[in-house]
């Protein structure tokens, strides 16, 4: 007898740690990042010539957010707030790809969110490397503006998260990012242009080449979420899809109008866990979110209460306050050109201030000079007189001090 028991001893020891993977105490979260992508790329949102039906089947099944914003419309500062549940402007991070290699560091009770969910007993992962039948790496982007000592996340490989759970990962895409290098679906011909680009066969080829990015993008996330479930991982894991920032085109990336700052968001719930309060699936939700409420909210799903300096509010749960009533964001030095403007909205309104007004909005930048095709043709277009005055707007040798 006492040999059998210890032998149901030995075989129960050696299956706890199976049983701890297979069925986490609290779930998973997996973070799929798009980069540069507004929700004019997503059929969800209203859009044609995009082909996005994982996105859509995640939204179905969850919940899709109308009015989530960045706080910045470029990467680092962007990244730097979200990852940290703070305004970049309140941790000296506002300026795109600053403090990389001066040792600058974030002030005391601030902390990227890997760290927050490692002490509380997340596993953490900013995947580069997938399995085989997925075909693709991912990014591994983080694009902090500030200096942190060791290696932000524990691993890169996918294969570490069915047995290392609960787990905190992301997945990085540059789909969406230029240079765009997706195969051609979108027809030109038939993409809608907003207004205040010229319609010319080089926006259309250029917007179709965004749409089509998307719809790349939109194929490799469908891999990802087949494997999720072939890991057996899905029913215990929390997704969010967002884009880091607005869109890669003039008037997006870099300012701080709707296309630089507005964001597709998409929640999915797992089965396995219940619903917190204020998550409601297949519903569209219209309250204001501002991205730096993401690491809050992990610190909620995790079941640890947010911390006293974060600024960002948590979205679910039984610590969800009241909706925002507004959403700011900023924006700051960006490559070679200064610019300062800060900008809040409403669910109605957007008032933007610029401080830097005797500053034209096609400021000499070389990296929009050669990535964006439009930004030129606006200029040749201008100089013949062939722009509405909406376009025109965008060409004028100084910017108003203040726009509702």
């Amino acid at each position: 007898m006492k040999r059998i028991l210890q032998t149901c001893a030995a075989l129960l020891m050696a299956i706890l740690p199976a049983v701890r993977a297979a069925a986490p105490k609290r779930p998973n979260i997996l973070w799929l990042i798009a980069e540069d992508m507004s929700p004019d790329a997503v059929t969800c949102y209203g859009n044609a010539q995009v082909w996005t039906p994982n996105l859509d089947r995640l939204a179905s099944d969850g919940v899709r957010f109308e009015r989530a914003y960045t706080t910045a419309p470029v990467c680092s500062a962007s990244r730097s707030a979200f990852m940290t549940g703070m305004y970049q402007t309140s941790i000296g991070a506002q300026n795109h790809r600053s403090h990389r290699d001066d040792g600058y560091g974030l002030p005391d009770g601030v902390r990227p969110l890997p760290e927050w969910m490692r002490d509380a007993g997340y596993f953490t992962a900013n995947v580069v490397k997938l399995p085989e039948a997925c075909g693709f790496k991912g990014s591994g982007k983080t694009d902090w503006n500030f200096a942190r000592e060791g290696k932000p996340f524990e691993s890169a490989d996918w294969a570490d998260l069915k047995s290392h759970q609960p787990f905190y990962a992301q997945i990085n895409f540059q789909e969406t990012h230029r240079t765009y290098h997706a195969p051609p679906k979108a027809d030109p011909a038939k993409v809608s242009i907003p207004p205040y680009y010229p319609d010319h066969p080089v926006t259309r080829k250029d917007w179709a080449e965004y749409l089509d990015a998307a719809t790349e993008l939109d194929r490799k996330i469908g891999l990802v979420l087949d494997q999720l479930k072939a890991d057996g991982l899905a029913d215990s894991t929390v997704i969010y899809f967002f884009g880091d920032h607005g869109e890669s085109h003039v008037r997006g990336k870099q300012f701080c109008y709707e296309e630089g700052l507005h964001i597709p968001l998409i929640v999915h719930w797992p089965k396995a866990f219940p619903a917190p309060k204020h998550y409601s699936a297949g519903l569209q939700n219209i309250r204001l979110i501002e991205a730096i409420d993401f690491a809050p909210t992990m610190l909620e799903i995790a079941g640890v209460k947010k911390p006293e300096k974060m600024q960002g509010r948590v979205m679910f749960g039984e610590q969800a306050g009241a909706p925002r009533e507004y959403a700011f964001g900023a924006r700051d030095r960006c490559d070679e050109t200064v610019f300062r403007l800060r900008t809040v909205r409403d669910v109605r309104w957007r008032y933007i201030r610029n401080f830097t007004p005797d500053r034209p909005f096609l400021s000499p930048n070389d990296y929009k000079e050669k990535q964006y095709p439009v930004w030129n043709l606006l200029k040749e277009l201008h100089a013949q007189g062939k722009l509405t005055p909406a376009q025109e707007f965008l060409c004028q040798p100084t910017m108003p001090p203040e726009e509702l």
